[in-house]
């Protein structure tokens, strides 16, 4: 199949993660077509050098983005658009991308205008993971199923980096206990308490994550709490990797604990099995997509709090609200997964 295919998925990590399940699908079955990612700047050093993908990077914190990327596409006509972002910037952004077919959510899943941009849509389910509603836009295509990988490559030097850390380490467990937003974080004490039974268990624990404030905080918390003999055993990796080095890193763990959170998804990536922490948003809806069921979840109990119903009776996708959360989650429920993952 010879067509001209335009993605459009900015943002996030996750839902990158996840768009490249689609589009590895995409290129596996259809090896002839022509596939052009626009993608932001962070994303892209995640999922650069993908096989059959060409990429177009939009900054979209540019006060000239639409117009760059308008520049970068030359006039360009693609046979189709996929507009897996609903957000009204990549929408306005999505304008200057010229396609005889627009295909975009869903009239649940639109928001944001984001239908006024596109002409087709992909079909309407109910309690869909993200990830399979990024394959309906495959779907819509009608590109045929192909097992699920996402083909995101690392490096030799990235690999070879992993692997030297990996001898240095033993068998490790990684901690990227850092979402977004520091709300959707565990607590300090918990992560500490998890670090000292893997120390117990003479397994290193390895806390990843990334340059930003949150994960700095939340990790100096973590790190103040662990005793000085912890330290001796603990690396924290925080900020002193590039995305493909924490994922070639993630591919030699034993199993990675996270919240709602870019790492988990990059973790289920390279099939490693994650413990996910959640309580604002629906682990069957943006959980570890392979380890969903070794999540260990409060969602239900707060979306009942909340809202006095079961999130069955709301819209997909309703977020809970409450500031502490989080710390609903027992430490004895997290290591009962984490030990059960990593036979122990």
């Amino acid at each position: 199949m010879s067509q001209s295919i335009c993605i459009m998925r900015l943002s996030a990590i996750g839902d990158v993660c996840h768009a490249a399940a689609m589009v590895t699908r995409i290129t596996q079955a259809w090896p002839d077509a022509t596939v052009t990612w626009v993608i932001g700047k962070i994303e892209y050093q995640l999922v650069k050098g993908m096989h059959n993908v060409e990429f177009i990077v939009c900054d979209k914190r540019q006060p000239d983005a639409r117009a760059q990327l308008k520049k970068a596409l030359g006039g360009r006509q693609f046979d189709v658009l996929l507009l897996m972002q609903v957000a009204l910037r990549a929408n306005w952004f999505a304008s200057v991308i010229k396609a005889k077919r627009r295909i975009g959510f869903d009239w649940a899943r639109s928001k944001e205008g984001h239908w006024l941009f596109t002409n087709e849509r992909i079909a309407a389910t109910q309690h869909t993971h993200v990830l399979d509603g990024f394959m309906q836009f495959a779907d819509k295509i009608g590109v045929p199923k192909t097992e699920l990988d996402w083909a995101i490559p690392i490096d030799t030097q990235d690999r070879e980096w992993a692997q030297q850390q990996a001898n240095k380490f033993g068998r490790f467990v990684i901690i990227a206990p850092a979402a977004s937003k520091a709300m959707r974080n565990w607590t300090a004490e918990g992560y500490a308490q998890i670090i000292a039974q893997l120390i117990a268990h003479d397994i290193t624990p390895v806390i990843c994550g990334g340059p930003g404030p949150v994960d700095a905080d939340i990790t100096e918390k973590t790190l103040a709490l662990c005793s000085q003999n912890h330290h001796l055993r603990l690396h924290n990796l925080v900020g002193h990797t590039s995305l493909k080095q924490m994922l070639a890193l993630m591919a030699l763990a034993d199993c990675v604990v996270a919240p709602d959170t870019g790492p988990a998804h990059m973790a289920t990536t390279v099939r490693t099995p994650v413990v996910g922490l959640y309580a604002h948003s629906n682990p069957l809806r943006t959980g570890p997509y392979l380890t969903i069921d070794q999540t260990v979840s409060v969602y239900d109990e707060a979306i009942t709090t909340e809202f006095g119903q079961a999130w069955q009776q709301l819209p997909w996708g309703t977020r809970a609200k409450g500031k502490d959360w989080m710390t609903h989650i027992q430490t004895t429920k997290v290591w009962q997964h984490i030990s059960k993952l990593i036979h122990i």
